[in-house]
């Protein structure tokens, strides 16, 4: 008699990261790590040479409040960012919140990155329910008139850039970067290492084409150039001591 072996039971197939709700069944997924560190280069290197940082103010996922009617009604932006205003609110506190009517200034470009939870929404695919907010692209475009609007999907690197012209969107057909002349700075794709991942990166660029620096990048530099001057100042005196 030959023995075989039992039958195994079917494997069970469990959902992955992409699968798994939120514990708020409201909000289509949590901010992942790319959430995280793209909002903080493009933080990080949103340095305006015509403003003072005093006058800059940029936020990642905070609620901007637009309609002092309904109080409870607010968009989350990945990125967006605000010159002209004060970094402090009064000049002193930090912001829980930007609120459109007490601020006055509309922030100059907004920055959304895809997700599968909220692709339609941020490409304005969605139309607007009986008796509810209006949608992001609304309040983007009609609503508060925010200059610039880009959506990065970095599941397919596709970034997609619109203008506001004479109140209306229109899509930018620019290869992979956006001027903006009132900051005198671009927004493009960089390859490079954040974080210590390898990738394509939104990143701000400056007038000379050139990636604007993080200060970590710039610590890098200034300690790189004290280097090859003390190794420069070394070869010299190796040379008076007749040892070259």
């Amino acid at each position: 008699m030959i023995q075989t072996d039992p039958p195994r039971p079917p494997q069970e197939v469990l959902p992955t990261m992409y699968d798994l709700p939120s514990e708020d069944p409201e909000e289509p997924g949590l901010p992942d790590e790319f959430h995280d560190f793209q909002p903080q280069l493009l933080r990080e290197s949103f340095n305006p040479p015509n403003y003072p940082p005093e006058q800059i103010f940029v936020a990642t996922d905070l609620n901007l409040y637009y309609d002092a009617r309904h109080l409870n009604w607010y968009k989350c932006p990945d990125w967006f960012a605000v010159v002209g205003v004060p970094r402090l609110y009064q000049g002193w506190d930090l912001r829980l919140s930007y609120v459109m009517w007490q601020e006055q200034v509309k922030p100059l470009i907004i920055v959304e990155l895809l997700s599968p939870g909220t692709e339609k929404e941020d490409l304005g695919e969605t139309e607007r329910g009986v008796n509810q907010p209006p949608t992001k692209w609304e309040v983007y475009e009609r609503i508060l008139g925010i200059p610039y609007y880009v959506v990065f999907d970095r599941y397919i690197n596709n970034f997609r850039a619109f203008r506001l012209e004479d109140g209306s969107y229109r899509e930018l057909i620019a290869e992979d970067k956006l001027w903006l002349s009132e900051v005198s700075l671009g927004l493009g794709l960089w390859q490079g290492t954040f974080q210590g991942i390898e990738r394509l990166w939104l990143r701000w660029y400056d007038a000379n084409g050139n990636w604007v620096a993080t200060e970590v990048e710039q610590e890098r530099q200034r300690a790189e150039q004290e280097r090859q001057r003390a190794d420069r100042l070394e070869a010299e005196l190796r040379v008076l001591r007749g040892e070259l």
